[in-house]
């Protein structure tokens, strides 16, 4: 059972980043019993985990997938961004070759992508790699809880095509990072994040007051 639970969790877990169930108001135990093909026990427990990763909140019937609010991004990122910063500055020191080269390669597809979201998703995977690459496991999985959460708290704002910007910011920290300069891998692993979250409050402020395109 434990087994199933985990696979279930991570199934939902990535469906729900995913926004597979954007257009549903809430999420029904039965409902996803049969999308699963598994009983309720372990959809139970793995809904119970999405709401310790404050992915999902209860409401009466059932559990809906938050929205965030201009507080829940600033609080998010004042968490994060000294986590990244550290995570960078670990990776340059740490790091191995090979982990080298997938920040490399993952840098390079994201500048010949040719769908915004699928970018996104690398940029995603290109963080992640910083983390991995930091090697510690705690720094890790507490990155990869906050940024879950801002993924979904982005389900209701429309971030605008910065690829341009976030590929020249990489490859600064990329260039760092290879050099095992960890003071600057650190510093601009900050700024880069810095510039993110005025552009999700950005975004917020745009849609609350109607100018949204």
């Amino acid at each position: 059972m434990p087994e199933i639970i985990g696979s279930i969790y991570q199934r939902l877990r990535a469906d729900v980043l995913a926004g597979a169930f954007s257009t549903q108001p809430e999420l029904s135990e039965h409902e996803l019993s049969t999308r699963y093909g598994v009983s309720r026990t372990p959809i139970r427990e793995a809904l119970a985990r999405l709401e310790h990763d404050d992915l999902i909140e209860r409401v009466m019937r059932g559990y809906r997938i938050r929205s965030g609010t201009p507080t829940d991004v600033l609080e998010a990122y004042e968490t994060r961004i000294p986590l990244e910063h550290l995570a960078a500055s670990l990776a340059a020191k740490r790091h191995t070759e090979l982990e080298l080269a997938a920040l490399r390669l993952l840098h390079t597809h994201i500048g010949e992508s040719q769908s915004l979201g699928e970018a996104r998703e690398l940029h995603t995977r290109f963080h992640e790699t910083i983390w991995e690459a930091a090697h510690n496991s705690t720094l890790e999985s507490t990155l990869r809880r906050i940024t879950s959460q801002l993924r979904i708290y982005d389900r209701s704002t429309t971030i605008p095509d910065d690829r341009e910007t976030i590929l020249a910011e990489h490859d600064a920290i990329l260039l760092a990072i290879g050099q095992g300069d960890a003071v600057r891998a650190g510093e601009l692993a900050r700024a880069h994040l810095e510039r993110t979250r005025e552009s999700r409050l950005l975004a917020f402020a745009t849609q609350s007051s109607g100018l949204a395109r």
